[in-house]
């Protein structure tokens, strides 16, 4: 009976181990595509809501900017976007390399209801 430890398998076993790893972990990480980014561990909920179909700022007579604390890339600033204007009669945009919020609303402002959405995502607003 032929010895199956030769070097030739043994090589083929550590090549098929390796694969089955790299696979695991790849398909783990799609799993956890809820998780943000950042290397923290905070939890984001990826929010797609509608992009603003009105971007006239002369439509929106209120605004308002926020800090926004959690964010460290593009990812980051798109989800707390698109969670913003989700929040009926918004238009916000979100410059990540000052970590603030610009938001226009045709309504009268309102914090609460920001600070939410953005707390929803996964972020935190600053207060001044």
């Amino acid at each position: 009976m032929e010895d199956v430890f030769t070097p030739g398998n043994i090589i083929v076993f550590v090549i098929v181990s390796i694969g089955l790893v790299v696979g695991v972990r790849r398909a783990l990480a799609g799993l956890m595509r809820g998780q943000s980014c950042c290397s923290d561990g905070a939890t984001a909920r990826r929010h797609r809501g509608p992009a603003a179909a009105d971007v006239d700022e002369s439509r929106y007579p209120f605004e308002v900017e926020l800090s926004i604390a959690g964010m460290s890339c593009q990812g980051c600033a798109a989800t707390v976007a698109d969670a913003l204007n989700s929040v009926p009669g918004t238009w916000a945009t979100v410059d990540l390399a000052t970590k603030t919020a610009h938001i226009h609303s045709k309504e009268p402002i309102d914090i609460s209801a920001y600070e939410a959405a953005v707390r929803d995502a996964g972020y935190r607003v600053l207060r001044p």
